[in-house]
């Protein structure tokens, strides 16, 4: 039986107050063996991202099964209101199945698909959205700047600069030297020797980008993962391709740009904390900006065959390579 009607029902249309929102996914099963310093490592991420995200940014956490101890810091957080949603699941179900349904959730035109291993640095949302601002058409951006993946699932982006809807120059930043190096450590790659080495970088209304990414951390638009993303569960616990197919293939086939921050503006730590990772946070002051995003054009989404995706794909990167200069 109903007494009364719902109050709801007048209350109209919901305003959204935000434009962007990151979907972090947390698995920390124990405090033991490879997980050791994982909980302090994730800590610190999630504190650098509170600390440094505008108003108009909101945070989502997906626990993907984590223990206890991890479980009660993040209902915590939400309970304080440092965060604005959390995710609970019993059992991990997959890192990328437990980041499709944190995001696909989510309302906001830009979403952030982070691990939670990364430390935020001052002004990565800002950065971020003055690419989106920027640029036309762009599917993605990560505030982790990578020099060797302008073919790394890049083919719209290849194609517009062969048909010079984007002007590509290759240049030194020596100031992404010390940044760079922190990185590839972290994914235990051999370290550059050369601070001279050439960047893919584009540039409009003197705005720079980098051309390519990886996917620790990517920022993309919400549609993507409504026209791109595969639509069955992944049923992978972690890596075999999984982030391949849902995050990189998806951001290539939408027609959208692959591009990443001119510098560094967020780290990747890994599972042990070290001294400078402190002191990059401890630096932080907490973000009070209002951020206006603007997309355009609209994604022209297709349904397109992957056999002749592949094809065309395998055509485009004969004909960029000659565009890379040999001391790249």
């Amino acid at each position: 039986m109903r007494v009364g009607g719902n109050p709801q029902k007048a209350e109209g249309l919901i305003t959204l107050k935000t434009n962007h929102r990151v979907v972090m996914v947390v698995f920390v099963p124990e405090l033991t063996g490879y997980y050791t310093n994982m909980f302090e490592v994730t800590k610190l991420s999630i504190n650098s991202l509170i600390k440094t995200i505008p108003l108009t940014s909101a945070i989502t956490i997906v626990d993907n099964g984590s223990c206890s101890t991890v479980t009660n810091y993040l209902t915590k957080l939400l309970k304080e209101g440092l965060i604005d949603a959390l995710m609970l699941l019993k059992n991990n179900i997959g890192k990328i199945d437990a980041l499709m349904a944190g995001a696909r959730g989510a309302r906001e035109p830009i979403i952030t698909l982070t691990d939670c291993d990364i430390l935020f640095e001052a002004n990565w949302v800002s950065e971020t959205i003055k690419v989106f601002n920027t640029f036309k058409n762009v599917g993605s951006v990560s505030p982790i700047p990578t020099r060797t993946a302008v073919k790394y699932f890049t083919f719209s982006t290849q194609q517009a600069i062969l048909q010079k809807r984007l002007c590509l120059k290759f240049e030194s930043i020596p100031e992404n030297f010390k940044a760079y190096n922190m990185f590839l450590k972290s994914i235990n790659w051999n370290q550059e020797p050369d601070k001279f080495k050439l960047w893919p970088v584009v540039i409009n209304k003197n705005v720079k980008a980098i051309v390519g990414s990886d996917h620790q951390v990517v920022t993309l638009r919400r549609d993507i993962l409504f026209n791109c993303t595969p639509s069955k569960p992944s049923f992978t616990k972690v890596g075999k391709e999984s982030e391949r197919d849902y995050v990189d293939l998806a951001i290539d086939m939408s027609g959208g740009f692959r591009l990443s921050t001119y510098h560094f503006y967020a780290f990747h730590m890994g599972n042990k904390l070290e001294n400078w990772m402190t002191i990059v946070y401890d630096k932080l002051e907490n973000n009070s900006e209002e951020l206006d995003l603007k997309l355009f054009p609209k994604l022209k989404y297709q349904d397109i065959n992957p056999f002749w995706y592949k094809f065309k794909k395998k055509l485009l990167k004969k004909v960029f390579e000659t565009q890379i200069p040999s001391n790249y």
